[in-house]
């Protein structure tokens, strides 16, 4: 196994849970709902900006569907241009043992949320590299109260027709300098490569992680708009298919394994290995 950094590894770079951005929490949540992922209301931050409503899978991986409490949006908040811009996947988060001890270099800041039946949670977390976290380079979390309490609000999954978010893609303006940025932070090995012609993206992705970094293969395409308009970021997400999962949509192969679109919101079903 290769090594990371002081205590983490390859198999510990697993999808914590992934942020989805908009003004209105409700929205998000109807949106969503109507694609088939249902969440749950999951209480107010501590910071006094934001909220948020978490759709939960069966491996423990969840979505956060984050809005600001007020209708002013939440300009200040490091998330805010997403927030108040409705971009959808903006950030995602790996689960660590110890921030501090991690190998990374990085302070831990305690965070929390009082959820919706009243029971606080809280956690310590930091970002890695210098953008807004958890955009570029995934963010680090650690719990001080029970994980499940987090994203198991009513003790279960809320959505156990998904197996978990199996992939995120990255969209970056550079694929070069992002590949070496993320092999340097990581200690990864050199990444496969892919085209995906119907989506005009140039991908690599960095075999046992969910790490996928895409870059627009043409101008004035989805992508090149969305790094116009909010830098880099998570793009896409794909959710691993549990067993009986029946999905519809256009499809394309990634690395070898089918994978079925909802590209309107930003999402995939990859079908499971035979």
């Amino acid at each position: 196994m290769i090594l990371l950094a002081a205590s983490l590894f390859v198999a510990d770079l697993k999808v914590d849970h992934i942020t989805i951005a908009g003004r209105d929490l409700k929205q998000l949540q109807t949106v969503y709902a109507k694609a088939g992922i249902h969440s749950e209301y999951g209480g107010k931050h501590t910071n006094g900006l934001t909220e948020m409503a978490i759709a939960s899978f069966l491996d423990g991986s969840y979505l956060e569907f984050i809005a600001a409490q007020k209708p002013a949006g939440a300009p200040s908040h490091y998330w805010g241009k997403f927030i108040d811009g409705n971009a959808g996947p903006c950030a995602w988060a790996i689960s660590v043992p110890d921030v501090a001890g991690a190998g990374f270099g990085v302070e831990p800041k305690k965070s929390g949320r009082l959820r919706g039946d009243g029971v606080q949670l809280e956690w310590e977390s930091a970002s890695l590299g210098p953008e807004a976290q958890g955009t570029f380079f995934p963010f680090l979390i650690h719990d001080l109260t029970p994980r499940e309490r987090r994203a198991f609000p009513r003790g279960k999954p809320s959505e156990p027709r998904f197996a978990g978010v199996g992939l995120v893609v990255i969209g970056v303006k550079d694929l070069e300098v992002s590949i070496k940025r993320y092999r340097d932070l990581f200690h990864l090995p050199e990444p496969a490569r892919q085209d995906d012609q119907r989506m005009n993206l140039h991908l690599a992705a960095f075999s046992g992680t969910p790490v996928v970094l895409a870059t627009p293969s043409r101008a004035n395409t989805a992508l090149d708009i969305r790094l116009k308009a909010f830098g880099e970021a998570p793009y896409l997400f794909v959710f691993d298919q549990a067993p009986n999962t029946v999905v519809g949509g256009f499809s394309s192969q990634w690395f070898g394994r089918d994978i079925i679109w909802n590209e309107p919101l930003g999402f995939g079903i990859r079908k499971r290995s035979i």
